[in-house]
């Protein structure tokens, strides 16, 4: 076994905490929680907490509404230490807090069908290059929220947002990134309106 693959190896799912992303205000939805929202009769959050689930040791969820109902799923349910429903990065921030794993991989609640392979993908990236955070491309385009993340990065983040930060891509410019191309776009379609989550329902 060559170094590389040694050390790739060092980064199992039970050093990695999952966090399932679903703190944010569903604007485009029209207000409502849309992790609760149902797809062929369960919440579409619980397609993706199932896919999330064998890839890590542990799931947190982040939420700031309708706590008992994300509770149900049986796992620690963190809220936003960062008020204002400030984004993704509050999520970062609350997950990374509760986090007692090495690593976190991030995850939002309205991507029903991510990948098998996501964290193992994601986890070889980071250890080949030695980075800190590895994220998702797909299409030419980052996609953020679909992240891992070093539990050490919470003091670079909390001076980021203490500093006023709340845009995603800035904060990356700050850390050693590490990018991993996907080719299956649809794998991180998010479902933000009603007519994208009828067009999943179909799907």
């Amino acid at each position: 076994m060559g170094q590389n693959q040694a050390q790739i190896e060092q980064i199992g799912p039970s050093e990695v905490t999952g966090l399932l992303m679903a703190g944010g205000l569903g604007r485009r939805m029209g207000g409502v929680d849309k992790g609760l929202m149902a797809i062929d009769g369960k919440p579409m959050a619980s397609w993706v907490f199932e896919r999330l689930r064998p890839q890590v040791g542990q799931v947190l969820i982040n939420a700031n509404r309708n706590l008992e109902e994300w509770q149900s799923y049986g796992v620690p349910v963190v809220s936003d230490a960062i008020g204002g429903f400030s984004g993704p990065l509050a999520g970062f921030h609350a997950g990374l807090l509760a986090c007692t794993t090495p690593w976190l991989a991030t995850v939002p609640c309205d991507s029903p069908f991510l990948p098998h392979d996501l964290v193992a993908r994601l986890a070889a990236a980071a250890t080949e290059a030695g980075a800190d955070l590895a994220v998702v491309r797909s299409e030419r385009r980052l996609q953020p929220v679909f992240a891992l993340l070093r539990r050490k990065l919470l003091p670079s983040l909390e001076h980021f947002l203490q500093g006023g930060g709340r845009k995603i891509d800035r904060w990356f410019e700050e850390v050693k990134l590490a990018v991993v191309d996907f080719d299956d776009a649809a794998a991180f379609t998010n479902i933000n309106t009603p007519e994208e989550l009828a067009g999943a329902r179909q799907h």
